[in-house]
C-alpha cells in the first residue's frame, strides 16, 4: 500500500502561486489569452501552439435525442466508467458498490462492495476510472470517502467470481485529501498521456483551495501508481493547480486540452480551461473576477442553473451534466475558445443530471441524481440513458 504525504504538496503549491500570478493570463482582462506551457507531445498532456491540432468547429446550434434507456433503479450513482468491449461500471455513492451494466441488455451485476467507504452528505464512493492497460492488469481505480479523509485506491476486478465477490481488495495509492459532509470533489480520469487526474474540493474550508500543504480545492496528476506526473510543476508534488472550490468534472478536447467544471457558491459556477502550475481563484474570486494573476473561466453560469458534475467531450463540444439546474448543457468549443452561447437540453426532464460519459462517435451516456437526498425521486430513478448529440 502506498503513501503520498501531504507534506509534498507544500513546496509545490507555492511553486504554483508563483506561476499562477506571473503574466497577464484570461485574469488580466475580458480579452487576454494564454497559452499552455506544455506541448501536446509533453507529460502534461496539454495542447499549445501552431502545431496542436484544433478540434473540430462544431455547428452554432447543437440538439440532443434520447436514444434509449439503458437500466434504471441504481441507488445514489455517482462514478460511470467503460469497460474494453463497451460494458459500464457504475459506483454508488452512499452504498459503495460498484455494479456492472451489460451494453446493449442493460443488464446489472453487482461486482462488489469498496471496503472502508465511510457515506455521509456529499461523501461516499465517487468518481471511477478504468486502467488504460485494463486488458492487462485488470485493474479499476476509485476515489472514495473514508472516517477520516479522501483517497485514491485501485483494486482488481475479475467478472468470472461470484456476483459482489469480483473486486479485490483496495490498495490505496493517494490519501490525505481533506473529506467534508460537503465539497469532496471525486472525479477521476486517465488523460490522454496515461496519467491519472483528480478533481478535489477544499471540504467546506475555504482556505484549503490556496493552502501550501493541502491537496483540497487543487486538481491532482500522478502516475497509476499514485506517485507525482512527469512534466508535474514540482516533480515532487501530484499537484497539478490549485485554486478550486468544488471539482466534479474532468474531459480533455480532441487537442489534448483539459476542461473543468466547478461548483461556486452563491454566484457563479464554472467551465475552466486547465493549464498546469494556475492559480482558478478560488476563494478569492468566483466566476469571472478578470483580477491579475487568476484564471477566469471560459463560460459561467448562475447556481441555480447549473451546479455543474461530470463533464464529456463528443463532437466539439463540452457537455455538462447540471444538478441544480436539471438540465444538460452544451458548450461548443473553436480550439481554446467558446464557438457559440451555452445551450441548455433536456431541462427539468429528467431531473437531477450528475455524469456523462461519451459513448462513442455521436453518443453519450447520462447518469441521473435523484436518489441522492437532494432530488425528487420519480418511478425507475435512478438510471442511465443513451444520448445522440451533435
Amino acid at each position: 500500500m502506498r503513501r503520498t504525504a501531504l507534506t509534498t504538496a507544500a513546496a509545490a503549491v507555492a511553486l504554483l502561486v508563483a506561476t499562477g500570478c506571473s503574466g497577464s493570463g484570461p485574469g488580466g482582462g475580458p480579452g487576454s489569452r494564454i497559452s499552455a506551457p506544455a506541448t501536446a507531445s509533453s507529460p502534461a498532456g496539454a495542447a499549445s501552439g501552431p502545431a496542436a491540432a484544433s478540434p473540430s468547429v462544431p455547428p452554432a446550434k447543437g440538439s440532443v435525442r434520447v436514444v434509449s434507456t439503458l437500466t434504471e433503479n441504481l441507488k445514489s450513482p455517482w462514478g460511470l466508467a467503460a469497460l474494453p468491449g463497451g460494458d459500464l461500471l457504475v459506483s454508488s455513492r452512499d452504498e459503495g458498490t460498484i455494479t456492472r451494466v451489460d451494453v446493449p441488455g442493460g443488464k446489472k451485476t453487482e461486482a462488489g462492495k469498496v471496503s472502508g467507504v465511510s457515506p455521509a452528505g456529499e461523501g461516499g464512493l465517487l468518481g471511477i476510472a478504468v486502467s488504460p492497460s485494463f486488458a492487462r492488469d485488470h485493474l479499476v481505480y476509485a476515489y472514495f470517502t473514508t472516517a477520516s479523509d479522501n483517497r485514491i485506491a485501485r483494486m482488481t476486478y475479475d467478472p468470472s467470481k461470484p456476483p459482489g465477490e469480483q473486486l479485490g481488495a483496495p490498495d490505496t495509492i493517494l490519501r490525505g485529501i481533506p473529506k467534508g459532509f460537503v465539497h469532496n470533489g471525486g472525479r477521476i480520469a486517465f488523460g490522454p498521456d496515461g496519467m491519472l487526474y483528480a478533481g478535489t474540493g477544499e471540504s467546506g474550508a475555504t482556505g484549503k483551495s490556496q493552502d501550501k500543504a493541502s491537496l483540497g480545492g487543487k486538481i491532482l496528476r500522478m502516475k497509476p501508481d499514485g506517485s507525482p506526473a512527469p512534466g508535474n510543476p514540482d516533480k515532487g508534488s501530484v499537484v497539478y493547480d490549485l485554486g478550486h472550490r468544488n471539482v466534479q468534472g474532468l474531459a480533455w478536447d480532441s487537442s489534448g486540452q483539459l476542461w473543468a467544471s466547478e461548483f461556486g457558491q452563491d454566484t457563479w459556477d464554472e467551465l475552466n480551461r486547465i493549464l498546469p502550475g494556475r492559480n482558478y481563484g478560488w476563494p478569492k474570486v468566483e466566476g469571472k473576477g478578470h483580477k491579475q494573476g487568476f484564471m477566469d473561466p471560459l463560460e459561467q453560469w448562475h447556481t441555480d442553473e447549473a451546479s455543474p458534475s461530470g463533464i464529456a467531450y463528443v463532437d466539439g463540444s463540452v457537455w455538462m451534466a447540471a444538478l441544480r439546474g436539471e438540465r444538460l448543457w452544451r458548450i461548443p468549443l473553436d480550439g481554446r475558445e467558446s464557438a457559440g452561447a451555452p445551450q441548455s437540453f433536456l431541462k427539468g426532464k429528467y431531473g437531477r443530471l450528475r455524469t456523462v460519459l461519451s459513448a462513442g462517435g455521436d453518443k453519450l451516456w447520462l447518469v441521473t441524481s435523484n436518489t441522492d437526498t437532494r432530488g425528487k425521486p420519480k418511478r425507475g430513478d435512478d438510471r442511465i440513458l443513451l444520448l445522440q448529440v451533435r
